[in-house]
């Protein structure tokens, strides 16, 4: 029992010896911990006591700008003019068609032609009905001749007489009359043979070979000369601004990865009326030949009406918020104001100001976005408008 009991004791004493070192460190760390939360602690602290730094930006002052006054639109383009082109040849079977939509076409050239056997036949025989006709007269005309001649003689009575002269009128009646049926069936050949009536450029065919044409029936549709027009839709304020001879610009469809082409056209004349149903009127433009604008084709434009001066700022300047355009006005101590402004038009960078701000202010530009009401700045450097590179006319966007 002694033995055992000197064991305990010897166990219970490395016990103590391997746990001193373990209490230790767990002391140790807990004071650490202490300490790290009274770090912590003390570090809101120490930030919320700092001063925020301020935002670096750069400023600039309104200008007066020459801007373009323009009137955007939207419109279909169409052809000029359109010009239907049939036959008076009836019962005939159409025999050969030259002509086809997209040909570019002059004035009389043949479109297609007819089976002219018919008529060649129909022609010849009022060509002998004529020949016949000239005979009779030929021969009615001697005996007048002769019945005048012995006229107050007794040889032949007034009666006879009367006879013979009315024989020759209805002589040369019939002659008349076969001349008559021989220029129709010369028209009849001429109408044989398809022309256009003008130059320009095939847009719809009806005509097939084999078919049998009633008279009137159409076989192509020309567009005149090739002409389009872009027929724009404006209301009845913007139609009193414009006028004939102003030109236009007109976006057409493009390629989704490509910048949409754009030709210039001139205003050739404007709608009398306007549409009692939609309230808007039609502007008639002109559009140069050999663009590459099709008749049917959807596009959106406008008409430019001149210049004037306009109040301008850099575009970064205006920052929206809450759905309206605002800038950051420049105030006392470097502090900036969030001022409510209205917009007008763009050009190279510039964006109109029309309402809201004062011509003598400084606003912030460079950072802008970023700025809150109140918030203190510090400025850098004022930011020079740069000279438009494009004339004013190139505008991105116009509102009248």
């Amino acid at each position: 029992h002694a033995l055992h009991r000197d064991v305990g004791k010897m166990m219970l004493k490395h016990k103590l010896v391997y746990l001193a070192p373990a209490c230790a460190l767990l002391l140790t760390a807990c004071g650490a911990k202490d300490d790290g939360t009274a770090a912590g602690a003390s570090t809101p602290q120490t930030a919320a006591s700092a001063p925020r730094a301020a935002m670096t930006v750069t400023v600039a002052t309104p200008r007066q700008q020459s801007l373009p006054r323009q009137i955007a639109a939207t419109g279909n383009i169409a052809a000029w003019q359109e010009a239907s082109v049939g036959t008076d040849a009836a019962g005939l079977r159409l025999a050969e068609v030259r002509a086809h939509v997209g040909d570019v076409v002059t004035k009389g050239q043949v479109l297609a032609s007819f089976d002219a056997a018919p008529v060649r036949q129909d022609e010849a025989q009022a060509l002998a009905a004529l020949a016949e006709a000239e005979a009779t007269l030929a021969e009615a005309a001697g005996t007048a001749a002769r019945a005048r001649a012995v006229e107050g003689t007794g040889a032949l009575s007034a009666q006879q007489i009367q006879q013979y002269l009315t024989a020759e009128k209805t002589a040369r009646a019939r002659v008349a009359a076969a001349r008559a049926v021989v220029a129709a069936q010369a028209i009849r050949m001429r109408n044989t043979q398809v022309l256009a009536p003008d130059a320009g450029v095939i847009s719809a065919r009806s005509a097939t070979v084999g078919q049998v044409v009633q008279p009137g029936a159409e076989l192509f549709r020309l567009v005149r000369r090739g002409r389009l027009e872009w027929r724009a839709e404006v209301t009845a304020g913007q139609l009193a601004q414009i006028e004939p001879g102003q030109s236009a610009t007109i976006e057409l469809p493009g390629p989704p990865d490509a910048p949409a082409p754009q030709i210039q056209g001139t205003v050739r004349q404007l709608a009398p009326t306007v549409d009692a149903k939609t309230r808007y009127a039609i502007v008639y433009v002109d559009l140069p030949t050999g663009t590459p604008a099709r008749a049917g084709m959807f596009a959106r434009g406008h008409v430019a009406l001149g210049q004037d001066q306009a109040l301008t700022v850099p575009q970064p300047a205006v920052v929206m918020r809450d759905g309206f355009a605002h800038v950051l006005v420049l105030g006392e101590g470097e502090r900036v104001r969030l001022t409510r402004v209205e917009t007008g038009r763009i050009a190279n960078g510039q964006i109109e100001i029309t309402r809201g701000l004062d011509a003598s202010a400084r606003v912030a530009v460079q950072g802008a976005a970023f700025l809150n009401d109140g918030d203190v700045v510090r400025v850098v450097e004022d930011s020079k408008p740069k000279q438009p590179s494009a004339p004013a006319s190139q505008a991105q966007t116009a509102t009248k």
